[in-house]
């Protein structure tokens, strides 16, 4: 053997020494000692971040004394990141979005499966938990759910002799021609719902995902070493099924149809329903509090998202997760605190604080006696999301898919067409 071939050898025999050693301490996710200086950033409020790390650290014998949190606007976050972690000077954990999966995936160190099985992460954690699971392992743990549901004034309700609050989209019908109050010519003073349009409907963008997925679509999926986008697929019916709620969706714009209930020439649809101007409001359970606080003589009650009387019962939820950064120099320790802060103990603690359900999936299944919070756990539990591309340029593909439909420049089959096209450029940039 050369001198060559001896040293070549010795470097790749110490390699795997290293690489042993660095799997067998992540396994057992660090010692019982400390865990040493951990940094997690995110977008969450840090005060209330802190309360959470206030509680692990009391009941841990000290050892998570050095996990630090640090909150970055959102608008600022990925930038700040991607630099951060460039320069070597970026944090251990951060908390990932589900609509920032795709972007920050090269980012992070995927727990493999014998460390944490999919069995196991499935028996946890709520079904949306599942856009953080990969061919190679977990990218993130559940740490924060927030489902959308449907805010309803009861006095436009009462007022009209409507009892309860839709429970399905097919109520709607005879409810925009019961509610919606206008004149001869399409002026709209007092709206059913804020659909048909997009730029000046809250969280549009979210309404059209639930729509979608409702009906099976997936919007996009993981293949083999990409991801392909599923907006057209036909599942065997003539007419696809995006295009079926696509119709739905924009007629309620549409000046000509028995449903017409809105227009852009309105108020946003949240401060429309803060005036008392709109019946139902679709928005998250977190904006509970706001609409309180902000109109506190607004007469409203909550309940689930509409929906389809034989399709997939769905809503959509905005998703935090945990994600470990592949290049810090603490993973195993990182992985560590992970599991404490998912644990189910810090996840109540959380949800107290948040007024939010929490991400595990035995925890929300709980009966619980507080009105709206009996509504946000059982809409946990229902919640989803899809792997988007690029959050704020398939925003502008949705926003120009609806304007194409309800302007008459194209057919809603075209429509779709075009954006799945430009949705799967994003996939090959």
């Amino acid at each position: 053997m050369t001198n060559f071939q001896i040293v070549l050898t010795g470097i790749f025999v110490f390699f795997i020494m290293v690489g042993v050693v660095l799997f067998a301490t992540f396994g057992k996710g660090g010692s019982s000692d400390s865990v040493g200086s951990v940094a997690i950033w995110g977008t969450l409020d840090k005060d209330l971040m802190n309360q959470v790390l206030d509680k692990l650290k009391s009941e841990s014998d000290n050892i998570y004394d050095g996990v630090t949190y640090r909150q970055i606007d959102e608008e600022n976050f990925n930038q700040e990141l991607a630099e951060a972690i460039s320069s070597g000077k970026g944090p251990d954990v951060f908390m990932l979005p589900q609509d920032s999966i795709v972007k920050h995936e090269d980012k992070i160190f995927a727990v493999p499966y014998d460390t944490y099985s999919v069995r196991n992460f499935k028996d946890k954690f709520i079904e949306e938990g599942e856009l953080y699971l990969t061919n190679s392992g977990i990218l993130a743990f559940p740490f924060t759910i927030d489902p959308m549901v449907m805010y309803w004034n009861r006095d436009i309700f009462s007022k009209n002799g409507i009892a309860i609050a839709p429970k399905y989209w097919d109520e709607f019908f005879a409810l925009s021609q019961k509610v919606t109050d206008k004149d001869k010519d399409f002026n709209i003073f007092t709206s059913l719902v804020a659909l048909g349009d997009y730029q000046n409907i809250s969280h549009a963008k979210e309404i059209i995902s639930t729509l979608l997925m409702q009906t099976g679509n997936p919007i996009t999926k993981r293949t083999d070493d990409s991801f392909d986008v599923t907006l057209s697929q036909t599942a065997g019916n003539e007419i696809s099924p995006t295009e079926e709620a696509l119709s739905f969706y924009t007629q309620f714009s549409n000046p000509v149809k028995p449903v017409y209930t809105w227009n852009r020439a309105l108020p946003d649809s949240t401060k429309s329903f803060l005036a008392g101007d709109l019946a139902l409001y679709f928005g998250f359970a977190s904006e509970l509090s706001q609409l309180r606080t902000k109109n506190p003589n607004l007469n409203f009650d909550v309940a689930m998202m509409p929906q389809t009387e034989s399709g997939n019962v769905v809503t959509f939820g905005k998703m935090y997760g945990l994600a470990v950064v592949k290049a810090s120099k603490n993973i195993g320790h990182s992985y560590s605190t992970i599991q404490a802060l998912t644990n189910d103990d810090v996840l109540i603690h959380l949800s107290e604080l948040t007024n939010l359900p929490p991400v595990s999936r035995a925890l929300s299944s709980k009966e619980v006696a507080d009105p709206y919070l009996d509504i946000f756990y059982k809409s946990a539990l229902i919640s989803k999301g899809w792997l988007d591309l690029n959050k704020d340029e398939t925003s502008e593909i949705f926003n120009a898919m609806i304007n194409s439909i309800i302007s008459g420049r194209k057919k809603i089959s075209e429509a779709i067409q075009q954006a799945e096209d430009e949705m799967i450029a994003l996939i090959t940039r």
